[in-house]
């Protein structure tokens, strides 16, 4: 019977991730593609053509709506100045110049009169096609051939709109964007033109080889030096702890990370400085990682121990003639688990952050390197999966914190 409420239970919470992993995917298909501008402006850089910029956003999906709609603004329309209209006095007609020449396809201008010139990419040959009627007018380009030149009214050259038709409906950027993802893909990166995906696989292993250690060795040294606190409240051991992780705290991480580098590595030769061949590589930022966040673990858990240590229960076991150390062990510990969990599963986010600096100052190749170095690339599908990788993990964190709370303490109820 308890393990079909705590099925049904996590079945629950997982159902509850997926509007806030939702929310992070529009969040940040909003943030890389409204905000951040054009992905072909930011890859290929400004001064690229504009042909470029459409064979890559045709590549990517760029050349579709947002979010949803049949038709989307394309950048083949050219400005049109006076003194280059190429009168045509048959039509009545002026030429507007084409950035690039239009596959087949189907396409909407905002006029009421247009000449489109065809060029024929077998043979060679041309034709005109006249599409006259209100406005917006459509026209479409045969499979094998491509629209070359289009001529409109010289009243409406500089207020020209084309549009390209879409598929369907919901063909859009976003929806496809969240069918990828549904199956898998994450997108393909620009800078290193590989899936991301493979990135983020090749970037786990090392990533996890130093959090892990830093994450379990902090939390292991930051609760028995807590107990210690706790058991010599007051005493010489007590003060000398909290003096301890009063200046661990009042050292700034980039400053550990450079004074690691410089007398550990540099100077006394002790750990290499750069590169991730081996488990020696790591020694000296695992280090690093755990001074750094050492002094703020030791005041947590101490203050989450000596709020046990006050309680009737305690007084009760002591009363019963158990020993001091069996007493902190067998109960104080259990019960102060649950702040311990608590924060442990808070500093996850933080310790990913970490991780980044740690891994850029010492060319460790996981996923802190490789978002900062998607950041600086301005490579948005490696940075987006990141982020949301970052998002799921998080939701995962927490929901392993609930069932830990039930299985420390069964009063806690999952509902």
């Amino acid at each position: 019977m308890m393990h079909l409420f705590m099925a049904r239970y996590i079945f629950k919470r997982l159902l509850e991730m997926l509007p806030a992993t939702l929310g992070v995917l529009v969040l940040t298909f909003l943030l890389f593609h409204v905000v951040g501008g054009s992905p072909a402006e930011v890859v290929l850089g400004k001064n690229a053509s504009a042909e470029a910029l459409a064979l890559f956003d045709a590549r990517h999906g760029y050349d579709k709506p947002l979010f949803f709609g049949r038709w989307q603004v394309i950048r083949a329309v050219g400005s049109v100045q006076d003194e280059k209209r190429s009168e045509l006095p048959a039509a009545g007609l002026c030429r507007v110049p084409l950035l690039y020449a239009l596959p087949a396809g189907a396409y909407r201008v905002n006029v009421g009169r247009l000449l489109v010139g065809l060029r024929d990419t077998v043979s060679g040959n041309e034709e005109e096609v006249l599409v006259d009627g209100p406005a917006p007018l459509t026209f479409a380009v045969r499979d094998g051939w491509k629209a070359v030149t289009l001529d409109v009214r010289a009243a409406d050259a500089g207020k020209l709109r084309l549009e390209k038709k879409n598929g369907a409906w919901l063909d859009s950027q976003f929806v496809n964007y969240v069918r990828a993802v549904l199956k898998g893909d994450l997108g393909y990166s620009a800078e290193h033109n590989q899936p991301v995906a493979r990135i983020l696989r090749e970037g786990v292993g090392p990533s996890l080889a130093l959090t892990v250690p830093v994450l379990l060795g902090g939390t292991i040294l930051g609760v028995m030096l807590g107990m210690l606190c706790a058991a010599w409240r007051g005493g010489v051991v007590d003060r000398l702890i909290l003096v301890g992780s009063t200046l661990l705290m009042s050292v700034n991480y980039v400053v550990w990370v450079l004074a690691g580098q410089f007398l550990l590595a540099f100077k006394l030769k002790l750990f290499p400085v750069w590169g991730f061949e081996s488990a020696t590589y790591l020694v000296l930022p695992v280090l690093i990682g755990l001074l750094s966040g050492l002094g703020r673990d030791v005041r947590f858990y101490r203050a989450a121990i000596l709020d046990e240590v006050y309680k009737p229960y305690v007084r009760t076991a002591q009363a019963k003639g158990l020993s001091g150390g069996r007493v902190m062990v067998r109960h104080v510990l259990r019960n102060s688990l649950i702040p311990v969990v608590t924060y442990v599963s808070l500093s996850i986010p933080f310790l990913f952050t970490g991780s980044l600096l740690l891994e850029s100052f010492f060319g460790i190749p996981g996923l802190g390197n490789v978002s900062l170095n998607a950041i600086h690339s301005s490579d948005m599908a490696v940075v987006r999966a990141v982020v949301l990788l970052g998002a799921l993990l998080y939701q995962a964190v927490n929901l392993l914190a609930d069932l830990c709370y039930g299985w420390l303490d069964p009063r806690v109820r999952l509902g």
